[in-house]
This record gives structure tokens, sequence and C-alpha cells, in this order.
């Protein structure tokens, strides 16, 4: 098994979002704001070729939305999802499996695109796509909170393609072997966390549960989770593991940071041991 990171950009957040309830004259020494309190994150998605598959885990932002979108979320850097994949040797027909975490824009939006003819298609052509079915129902019918991060041009033109396939809902459940999913409630309902077992190693693909390696201590939450105290139970129970059975973390939207291995410091505290890359 052949893990690669597969970088689809960065855009940018307001801060106090990205942090909750950590004062800002904290998290500002971590991942400084512009003077508009906006904060840099990477959108890293992750290649697994395994077998005769080729699975990409999300898919960043695209670039399909307006030019009001891209005011607020203000997408920046060199790297793109097509781009990064050319860089391995790959083109958009060679993705077997696309395995989106959770839908929102940032995780999903770069798995559909316009064609020619300004139709929304998806953009791995040969590709099957894997959510599962309680996620893509809350998605579809989204509560106050989250409303503005399930965009339904990022998530009905895949149903109508027929290229959407349901992974069962099923704690820790076997997708592929070596690869497990772990199914979370704290940030949104149903998001998939993968659990990459590559014979070598453990790759934990933690989403949105961790944006980045700044959200290791307990309190630090971000505000967009729909269940903050049920982050901090599914947080504690992955650091906990990490920790026992040397996990590596992958972290999606860590600016600097791909992957972190953990260690306990003089106070108990878990910390980070190493940053690393794949």
């Amino acid at each position: 098994m052949k893990l690669t990171t597969i970088h689809a950009g960065y855009f940018r957040l307001d801060g106090g979002a990205m942090f909750g309830v950590v004062p800002k004259r904290m998290w500002q020494k971590v991942n400084p704001a512009d003077e508009e309190n906006l904060c840099p994150w990477s959108m890293r998605c992750l290649l697994v070729e395994t077998g005769d598959r080729k699975i990409l885990i999300d898919t960043g932002m695209g670039d399909k939305q307006g030019a009001k979108f891209k005011d607020h979320f203000r997408p920046f850097g060199e790297e793109t999802l097509l781009g990064s994949l050319a860089q391995v040797g790959l083109k958009t027909g060679d993705i077997t499996d696309v395995l989106l975490t959770h839908l929102h824009f940032d995780h999903c939006g770069g798995a559909l695109a316009y064609n020619d003819k300004e139709e929304i298609v998806p953009v791995f052509e040969n590709a099957t796509y894997w959510t599962n079915q309680v996620h893509f129902d809350w998605a579809l019918n989204p509560n106050p909170k989250e409303k503005a991060s399930f965009l339904k041009e990022n998530i009905v033109p895949l149903q109508e393609a027929g290229v959407l396939k349901f992974i069962e809902v099923k704690q820790d459940v076997e997708w592929l072997p070596g690869i497990k999913l772990r199914f979370l409630y704290g940030h949104t309902e149903a998001m998939m966390m993968p659990i990459i077992d590559t014979g070598e190693r453990t790759v934990v693909y933690v989403a949105d549960l961790m944006p980045a390696s700044y959200h290791i201590p307990m309190p630090w939450i971000i505000a967009y989770d729909i269940r903050p105290m049920k982050t901090l139970e599914e947080k504690g129970t992955l650091l906990q593991e990490a920790l026992e059975h040397n996990y590596y973390l992958y972290f999606e939207h860590d600016p600097e940071t791909e992957l972190v291995t953990l260690r306990k410091n003089d106070r108990g505290r878990i910390v980070v041991k190493e940053r690393l890359k794949l």
C-alpha cells in the first residue's frame, strides 16, 4: 500500500471560528491572522494506492464557485488537485475511488466541475464516489448552522450521475483490506475518518475531528462543530489510541504539518512528538 499527499490548494477562514473558545492571544502564536482575522488553511487530500485501486480521500473545494464565494474563502496558492495528481503521473481517469469524509464544500467541491456545456459533472470519470446514507441525508437537509457548508451543487450531481455509493454505518467498519472507517458525530453527522494500516504503520486521516496539529490540546475545538462535547470525547479516544499504538495522525487543513506522532509531556498531556511528511 502506498500513500501520497495530494495538495488541493489553500484557503482562509476566520481565526475565531477555527479556534473556538481559545483566546486569540494564544492561537495567534501558532497560525497568525491577517488584518481581517483570516488564517491560512491547507486542503490536503490523500492518495491511497492498494492492489489495482487508486483511492483519493477528499478533493478540496474545487474551482467552480463564483466570485462572491471566492472572495469569502480566499483560495490561494500554486497547488491544485489536478495539478498535484499530474505531478505524480496520474490523470483523472486513473482514480478508481473517491472517498469523501463528509460533504462540506472544502472536502467535496473538487469532485465536480463544469464541462464544456456548463453542466456540473464528476471530475474523475471512472471513479466510484463513496459517502454514507446517514451523512448524505443530513447534508441534503442541513441545519441552519451547517447550511452554508453543504452546497447542493457539490452533492446532488454525484447522485444524478449514478456514481455515488453508500458505506454501511458501523463503527470501525473495514471498508477495504487495511482501511477501516470510524464514524464521528461531533463535527457533523457521521463523518468518516479513515484509519489506514499500510503494513508498516497506521495512518489516521483525521479530517475535521482535528483540522490541524494546533487542535491536539483538548480545549482547542473549532466553532463549526455541531456537538463540541462529542468532539471532545471522540478526540480524546483517538489521542489515547494513537499514543498507545503509535498511530501517525495526518492533518487535512494544517498549513505546514502533514503528519505527527505523539508523546506525553512531563505534565501528562498528549503533545506532538515528531512532525513528519509521508
